[in-house]
């Protein structure tokens, strides 16, 4: 006998993935290819390539 699932069930990774804020990479640049992020007083660059990649330095 299988057991049914409740309607508001959701997958683990499914519903620990919506609690993670998201943020649009085009947004962060204002529609260029760069972004500076400061964590701790530390300066990252984040670029996005013409590849569509994302690259994040220190």
């Amino acid at each position: 006998m299988t057991a049914a699932r409740p309607a508001d069930f959701q997958q683990p990774a499914t519903s620990v993935l919506s609690r993670i804020p998201q943020h649009d990479a085009t947004a962060l640049t204002r529609g260029g290819n760069q972004a500076l992020i400061v964590l701790d007083e530390q300066i990252y660059q984040l670029r996005i390539t013409r590849a569509g990649k994302l690259i994040l330095t220190k």
